[in-house]
């Protein structure tokens, strides 16, 4: 159904609109766009709806948010559908919310986080076209997840047998053992090369990609 058509329907059974309907509307230069949006306030005030100004703006397409999505420009001149900056950062605050190595919670658990959040938000922006974005995301979540597993050994002997358990060689172990205590900088090195990809596909870490 159409906005005018739904607001006709609404207006004959005097009814209320229950929410909010957003619009992007996209002209060809700055001046249009103002014409446009004059346009459309006098058009919304005949039909006693209500502008929100705060969210309402003339403005470049480029990196302009809507519902999440942005149109952003390959080097190629394609014009493609992105997640919005804003929306990346909210993921990775919750991403470091559910994987914060002061939580107490096991990897497994963690992971049990992860499959309830993760699907939902990649169903959303899944007509987003930037693949590189996904991976990328997904290289960061095996980085803290290494980071967490690190900190819950504690210490360098521990490191070293449960590495050894996973395979590592002598010196992969004695190297990631080395760095006990800097989980961070420790899980981006030698770790990659014990705590895998499959690693923790076989734990069941969900993906972006």
């Amino acid at each position: 159904m159409s906005r005018e058509i739904h607001v006709r329907f609404c207006e004959r059974l005097e009814g209320q609109f229950l929410r909010a309907t957003r619009r992007n509307v996209y002209v060809r230069s700055q001046r249009a766009g103002e014409r446009v949006l004059q346009a459309l306030r006098g058009c919304y005030a005949r039909l006693a709806l209500k502008v929100n100004e705060g969210k309402t703006a003339v403005g470049p397409v480029w990196g302009r948010k809507f519902l999440g999505y942005c149109l952003v420009a390959t080097p190629q001149g394609e014009v493609k559908r992105a997640v919005a900056a804003p929306a990346l950062d909210k993921l990775r605050d919750r991403i470091r919310q559910l994987t914060s190595r002061s939580r107490g919670r096991s990897l497994e658990q963690m992971t049990q986080d992860l499959k309830s959040y993760v699907p939902g938000w990649k169903a959303y922006f899944r007509l987003a076209q930037t693949p590189g974005v996904m991976r990328a995301l997904d290289k960061w979540l095996r980085h803290r997840l290494r980071a967490v597993q690190l900190k819950q050994w504690k210490r360098g002997i521990t490191m070293f047998r449960e590495l050894r358990k996973l395979g590592a060689s002598v010196d992969q172990a004695a190297i990631v053992a080395g760095g006990a205590r800097r989980w961070w900088r420790t899980s981006g090195g030698v770790a990659n090369l014990v705590l895998t990809v499959a690693h923790f596909d076989r734990l069941g870490v969900p993906k972006f990609s």
